[in-house]
């Protein structure tokens, strides 16, 4: 018999994520900024991004695993987890789909948000230089 997994089934590991979500969400970065012809000392809410790392975490807070790793629950090597790809997937998707709206609507760094997510916009550029191959005729 395998030994017993912390996260007990996948709605428990889904019941995790929503949890995850939800509290992120509903606790925006305070940004401090200045503002008006005064300089006006405020602090801006700022939404707050799902990350893997900020999931990992929030399971070792909200569960019984104790270090921020979930690996078997997401990378698929070990077969006694595959109920759980599923539902990995989706949240890594989910994940992924709230950094990319949230950069394609300039809620996040733009840039970071594109090097996160591997997304890149490639351009070629080729430069063609041609020499004459007997000189230019001038000597």
């Amino acid at each position: 018999m395998g030994r017993r997994k912390l996260i007990e089934s996948p709605e428990e590991f889904w019941d995790l994520f929503i949890g995850y979500e939800k509290e992120t969400k509903s606790n925006p970065i305070l940004v401090h900024d200045f503002v008006g012809k005064d300089v006006e000392s405020v602090r801006r809410e700022r939404e707050r991004p799902l990350t893997m790392e900020g999931f990992e975490d929030y399971c070792c807070e909200h569960s019984k695993i104790n270090y921020p790793d979930l690996t078997e629950y997401f990378e698929g090597k070990n077969e006694s987890y595959k109920d759980y790809f599923p539902v990995s997937s989706r949240i890594r998707r989910r994940i992924r789909k709230d950094q990319i709206e949230g950069g394609m609507a300039m809620i996040y760094s733009q840039s970071i948000t594109a090097r996160l997510n591997s997304l890149v916009d490639k351009q070629e550029n080729t430069v063609k230089v041609e020499q004459p191959l007997f000189g230019d005729g001038s000597n």
